[in-house]
């Protein structure tokens, strides 16, 4: 089993313009969707449709849109009951795919909310294969969050803790690197140090990249630099694998994604698709490579199935998530690449 944590879920509404957004304008939309969201929550989703047994992790009211919905498309969940609401986002998806994100910042949990809710997932997460932590932080969550949760999951596994991968951005992302005493083996199958905060597998973007790289003291470039340079981007996050995270699979947009571990670094492209929104199409990525590790395929085929699940994700309307059968990894094509 797999189990996501999501310390600030959200409803996700997506709304579908017929033309490019127009600044202090008035626009009607085409369509608008809705559907329980927060990078975790959708990993679970993803991982749901394909028939793999997921639980969401995350807080909220029995009653919370977010919950409800949830319960409507059958995916296992065990929340944190708290008095507010849950955030919402909204999406803005202009034709071809262009999408501008409204993001609210979420509830604000008391102390004893964040140790309850660490609580329930080391309880949860007993057992499993993969513990994703994923998503931003809600106000007054400390930066190093998901490194003390990792650094507990593992210390309350003894041993046999489950992988942990990070997805996020900001200081939480960058934690991940700094966190003191770690010394991973690089390969992304559960060797880091019993009682360490870094992860197994570690999923930016090209901007998210850019920033760990140079916390990792690689060479600075920008977001865009990576994603137009794939090779650049192979060694930006070879510096991160080599700070004692255990794999980065990093996602370049329309270029692709690259998967880089101690033994290797891989290019997987797909021939382009109609984007219709790009929304969740990373957390879809996350959630192909899940599935296939979790088949024990070898680690470019784990990248082909990422780039495969999110290629399917940017075609579909809203954070629709892509079910194994939509994808197509047979059409993806994968290029080993220098990681220095």
């Amino acid at each position: 089993m797999i189990v996501t944590f999501t310390a600030n879920p959200s409803l996700d509404r997506t709304v579908a313009l017929p033309g490019p957004l127009a600044r202090g304008e008035v626009q009607r939309a085409l369509s608008v969707r809705q559907e329980s969201g927060g990078k975790g929550v959708n990993v679970s989703r993803a991982l749901v449709a394909s028939g793999l047994e997921s639980l969401a992790v995350l807080p909220g009211a029995d009653s919370d849109p977010v919950l409800t919905g949830l319960r409507e498309q059958a995916v296992p969940f065990i929340s944190l009951p708290i008095d507010e609401p849950l955030r919402t986002n909204v999406a803005l998806t202009e034709p071809g795919g262009v999408t501008t994100k409204i993001n609210e910042p979420g509830p604000v949990l008391a102390a004893d909310q964040q140790e309850a809710l660490i609580k329930l997932l080391l309880e949860s997460s007993r057992g499993a294969s993969w513990v994703v932590l994923a998503g931003s932080l809600p106000p007054g969550f400390p930066e190093n969050f998901y490194a003390v949760v990792a650094r507990r999951i593992r210390e309350a596994g003894n041993g046999t803790a489950p992988l942990i991968a990070v997805d996020s951005s900001g200081a939480p992302l960058a934690a991940s690197l700094t966190d003191a005493g770690t010394s991973g083996d690089g390969t992304g199958s559960g060797a880091t140090t019993p009682g360490s905060g870094k992860p197994d597998l570690l999923k930016p973007n090209a901007e998210e990249l850019a920033e760990l790289a140079a916390a990792a003291g690689f060479a600075p470039a920008t977001g865009d630099e990576l994603e137009a340079d794939p090779a650049a981007a192979a060694a930006a996050a070879a510096a991160v694998v080599r700070s004692g995270v255990g794999a980065v699979l990093a996602t370049l947009g329309s270029k692709g994604a690259v998967l880089v571990t101690a033994d290797g670094a891989w290019l997987a492209t797909h021939p382009p698709v109609a984007a219709v929104s790009t929304v969740g199409a990373g957390d879809s990525a996350l959630a192909g490579y899940l599935l296939a590790h979790g088949r024990g395929s070898a680690p470019a085929d784990c990248l082909r199935q990422a780039v495969a699940h999110g290629a399917a994700a940017a075609s579909l309307p809203g954070s629709t998530v892509p079910a194994v059968h939509q994808t197509t990894p047979d059409a993806v094509t994968i290029t080993a690449l220098r990681k220095d």
